[in-house]
């Protein structure tokens, strides 16, 4: 699984330090510009086979729901959920999810 965090979305693209802290056993890669320019800080989800998730409005507050929802799209078969309430406040910030 790739993590992948905006770097344009921070003056200073320092978030992506905040994912590696609090993902630490995930692939956290820094890219130029997801166009979520309106719900920075934006950060995406992609594995093999799986859909994508792009989620915008990402504050370190967020770091258990994004913990928790990494857990459970490693153990996905596709990616999916029956139920968007597993995600938690993640739910509300999904800007996107790709098809695999």
């Amino acid at each position: 699984m790739k993590v992948f965090v905006c770097a344009t979305c921070t003056v200073d693209g320092g978030f992506v330090d905040v994912m590696r802290d609090g993902l630490p056993n995930l692939n956290v890669i820094s890219v130029d510009c997801m166009s979520g320019c309106t719900r920075a800080q934006t950060v995406a989800f992609r594995s093999p086979g799986k859909v994508a998730y792009l989620f915008g409005d990402i504050t370190a507050d967020d770091m258990v729901d994004l913990q928790n929802f990494a857990q459970l799209y490693q153990a996905s078969q596709d990616g999916t959920f029956a139920d968007a309430r597993v995600l938690g406040n993640l739910r509300t910030k999904a800007i996107a999810r790709i098809p695999g």
